[in-house]
C-alpha cells in the first residue's frame, strides 16, 4: 500500500519547499524533535490508549496512530528530497508498490548493500521502520492484506542494506510479523521461511558482531532518550525469543514434534532469563511441555518442567479468599484463574505419576500380566548405571530457573523419582504424590460445574490404584485396591444421564466390568490357595459369583449402550468401539461359563449365554474380516470355545435327562 501525503502537515510542507542541501534533520533539530514527538504519541496511542477504546469504536486510537505514522513517513521522504536524493515521485510522497521479495532463502544480506551506519542506510532503515509499524497497525485493525503490503515494503527497504547493528533488530522483527501473518492463514511453510531466516540472521549477527544493536524505537528518539546497552540487549533478545516461540508453533503444525518441543523449551528458558513472562501463563506452558516429554518416556525432562511450573506458578501470589472475591470482581476473577490454572498443573502431575507407573508395569510384567521377578532383579542391578546416566542427563539438559528459583525447582523435583519404580515401596511413593495432586485438582474441578473434568480425574485416580496393585504381592490388599476403584466409579456411573454423557458412561461401564473381573480372578486364586485342592465353601462361591455377575452386568450394559432404541445390535461397529465391543462380548461369554451353580438348568442357561456371545465374536469377524486383527487372541479363544461348548452342553443335557 503506497503512503500518500495529500494534506501534508506544516513541518512536512516546510521541508517540501526547502531544496537546499542539508543533512537528514539533525538529531537535535526542532523538525526532528517534532517527528520524535509524533512517534512517541503514536506508540502511546497504540500501546496504552487503545485499551480504553469503546466497543463500538475499537480501533479509534490505532487509526489515530496510523495517521501520525503516515505523517512521519512523509516527513522522512521530505528530508530525503531536501538531501537531493529523492526517488521518482518523491514530491507527492508516494511509494510505488515494490516487487515482493522471497524469504527463506539463506542469502541474508551480511555482505551486500548499503552500510547500516551510512546516511542512505539509516534513511532506508527509518523508512522501513515506519512501514513496519504501519504494517503492524493494519494487522492489528484486521486489515491483513494492507498489513502484509507494508511489511513487504519494509523488507524491500532493507534489501538495500547490509545487516548491521543499526538495522538487525528491524530485520528480525519484520520477519517475525510476516511469520505470524502467514501462520494465521495456515500457510505454515511460508511462515517457516520467514522465521527460519530471522533465526539465521540472529545467529549470524551474534557470531560476527554481537554488539547491543539499535532498537527500532531509537530511530525516532532524541539523544537524551536513547536506550542503554543493557536495555538494547534485552529488547533484541526478546525479539529472538519471539522468533523461537513462533517457530515452536510452526514446527508443531508441521508435525515436527521433537523440534517443536526443543524450541518451546528454549523459549521458556529465555523468558526466565530475560524476566519477561507472566508466571501462570509460563507455568501452564511448562506443564503442557511436560506432557510431550512424558509421552516420549523422557521422565527427567517431564519432571523438571512440572517442578518449574509448580515453583513459577507460586510467584503469581496467594489465591484471594472467598470473602475478598465476593467484595471485588477483580479479586473474584483472579481467584478463579489462579485456582483453575494450578488445578490444571496438578492434573499434569497426575499424568506424570500415572504414566511412570504404567510404563514401569509394562517393563516388568510377564506374558500373563504378572510381575516378572527375574526381570525385576535384572533392572535393579542395572539401576546404579541408570542413576549415573540421569545425573549426566541433568548436567547436559537445558534447565529452567534463575538464582532465585533454581534451588526451589530442584527441591520440588526431589519429591518424586524420574526412574522407573521397580518394587512396591518405590511405586507407592509415586502413587502417593499422584494421589496428592488428585486431591488438589478435585478441589477446583468439582462435580458441580465440571462434570467431565471431575470424572476424568477420578478415572486417573482409579488408574493409579490399578497400576499400584500390580506391584502389590499380597492378593488381599490388591483386591482392596480394586475395591477402592469400584467405590469411586460405580456411584458416578449409575448417576450419570446417558443422554448427555453416553461416551463417559461407556468408559465407566467398561472399566467397572474390568475391575470386577480382576477382583473375581484374585478371589478365585485366593480361594484355591486356602482350600488347598478341597472344594470351595458356600461363602467363597457366593462372593465369587457376585463379582462374576457384577463384571458381566457392566460389560452387558456397555454392549446394550451400542444397540438401537429397539435393542438391536449394530450391523457395523465403528472403529472407536470395535475392540471394546468385541472384548466385552468375549468377557461376558467367559464370565457366564465361570459362574458356579449346583442347579443344572441354571448351568445350562449360563452355558448357552456364553456360547451365544462367543458365536457373536466369531460371526462378526467372519462377516467383517478387517475386525479380526483387533481381537486376534479373543477370536482364537472364541473359535475354540464355539467348538467345545456344544459338547459340554450336550453332556449336561444327557445328565439332566438321565436324572429326570
Amino acid at each position: 500500500m503506497a503512503v500518500k501525503c495529500q494534506q501534508a502537515p506544516v513541518c512536512s510542507r516546510f521541508f517540501f519547499s526547502e531544496k537546499k542541501k542539508t543533512n537528514m534533520a539533525s538529531i537535535n533539530s526542532i523538525e526532528w524533535r517534532s517527528i520524535c514527538d509524533k512517534f512517541t504519541n503514536a506508540q502511546h496511542l497504540t500501546e496504552t490508549e487503545s485499551r480504553k477504546d469503546p466497543e463500538n469504536d475499537p480501533f479509534r486510537s490505532k487509526y489515530k496512530a496510523r495517521e501520525l505514522l503516515r505523517e512521519i513517513y512523509c516527513s522522512l521522504k521530505s528530508f530525503e528530497a531536501g538531501d537531493g536524493e529523492e526517488e521518482a515521485g518523491g514530491d507527492n510522497c508516494e511509494q510505488p508498490p515494490p516487487a515482493q521479495p522471497l524469504d527463506g532463502q539463506r542469502e541474508d544480506g551480511f555482505s551486500r548493500g548499503l552500510s547500516g551506519d551510512s546516511p542512505a542506510g539509516m534513511r532506508a532503515a527509518k523508512l522501513g521502520a515506519v512501514e513496519y509499524y504501519l504494517g503492524v497497525n493494519h494487522v492489528d485493525t484486521e486489515e491483513l492484506s494492507a498489513g502484509q503490503e507494508h511489511l513487504m515494503n519494509c523488507m524491500k527497504m532493507l534489501e538495500k542494506c547490509r545487516v548491521s547493528s543499526e538495522n538487525v533488530s528491524l530485520f528480525i522483527h519484520v520477519r517475525n510479523q510476516l511469520g505470524v501473518l502467514w501462520a494465521g492463514r495456515d500457510e505454515t511453510e511460508t511462515a517457516q521461511g520467514f522465521l527460519e531466516t530471522a533465526e539465521s540472521i540472529y545467529q549470524h549477527y551474534m557470531k560476527e558482531d554481537g554488539r547491543p544493536p539499535t532498537d527500532m524505537t531509537e530511530y525516532f528518539s532524541t539523544e537524551e532518550n536513547l536506550l542503554t546497552h543493557q536495555e538494547r540487549t534485552k529488547r533484541f533478545e526478546l525479539a529472538y525469543t519471539h522468533t523461537m516461540y513462533y517457530l515452536a508453533q510452526v514446527y508443531k503444525n508441521l508435525g515436527e514434534n521433537e523440534r517443536a518441543a526443543t524450541y518451546c523449551h528454549s523459549t521458556l528458558q529465555r523468558q526466565l532469563q530475560l524476566n519477561q513472562y507472566s508466571p501462570m501463563e509460563w507455568a501452564l506452558n511448562a506443564a503442557t511441555l511436560s506432557q510431550y516429554y512424558i509421552t516420549k518416556g523422557r521422565y527427567m525432562e517431564g519432571r523438571h518442567c512440572l517442578a518449574a511450573a509448580t515453583v513459577i506458578s507460586g510467584l503469581a501470589g496467594e489465591v484471594p479468599s472467598e470473602a475478598a472475591a465476593q467484595e471485588s470482581e477483580t479479586e473474584s476473577e483472579r481467584r478463579e484463574q489462579l485456582r483453575q490454572k494450578r488445578a490444571e498443573i496438578a492434573r499434569c502431575w497426575i499424568k506424570y505419576c500415572l504414566n511412570l507407573l504404567q510404563d514401569s508395569k509394562k517393563l516388568l510384567e510377564d506374558n500373563i500380566g504378572e510381575l516378572d521377578t527375574d526381570r525385576q532383579d535384572e533392572l535393579k542391578q542395572a539401576r546404579r548405571q541408570e542413576e549415573e546416566e540421569e545425573e549426566k542427563g541433568r548436567k547436559s539438559a537445558l534447565l529452567f530457573g534463575s538464582e532465585d528459583t533454581f534451588d526451589s525447582i530442584a527441591s520440588t523435583e526431589e519429591k518424586v523419582m524420574c526412574l522407573f519404580p521397580l518394587d512396591f515401596a518405590e511405586a507407592r511413593a509415586v502413587f502417593l504424590v499422584g494421589q496428592n495432586y488428585v486431591t488438589q485438582a478435585k478441589e477446583f474441578f468439582q462435580m458441580d460445574g465440571y462434570v467431565t473434568d471431575h470424572i476424568e480425574i477420578l478415572q486417573d485416580h482409579s488408574s493409579l490404584f490399578r497400576a499400584l496393585a500390580f506391584f502389590e504381592e499380597d492378593l488381599e490388599r490388591r483386591c482392596k485396591m480394586h475395591k477402592r476403584r469400584v467405590d469411586m466409579l460405580e456411584p458416578i456411573c449409575n448417576d450419570l444421564n446417558s443422554r448427555y454423557y453416553l461416551l463417559i458412561r461407556r468408559q465407566l461401564m467398561f472399566e467397572l466390568g474390568e475391575t470386577y473381573n480382576d477382583m473375581m480372578d484374585l478371589k478365585l486364586t485366593l480361594a484355591n490357595r486356602q482350600a488347598d485342592n478341597h472344594s470351595l465353601d458356600s461363602h467363597t462361591i457366593k462372593k465369587f459369583n457376585h463379582l462374576c455377575s457384577a463384571s458381566a452386568k457392566y460389560f452387558q450394559m456397555f454392549i446394550d449402550s451400542l444397540c438401537s432404541p429397539e435393542g438391536k445390535p449394530p450391523e457395523h461397529l465403528e472403529e472407536e468401539v470395535l475392540r471394546p465391543a468385541l472384548v466385552a462380548r468375549f468377557r461376558v461369554a467367559r464370565l457366564h461359563s465361570k459362574l458356579i451353580s449346583s442347579s443344572p438348568p441354571v448351568q445350562m442357561e449360563n452355558l448357552n449365554r456364553a456360547l451365544e456371545n462367543y458365536k457373536y465374536v466369531v460371526e462378526y469377524c467372519e462377516t467383517h474380516p478387517e475386525a479380526a486383527v483387533s481381537v486376534e487372541t479373543e477370536l482364537e479363544l472364541s473359535r475354540e470355545m464355539v467348538g467345545l461348548l456344544p459338547l459340554k452342553i450336550n453332556r449336561l443335557k444327557s445328565r439332566m435327562a438321565a436324572n429326570n
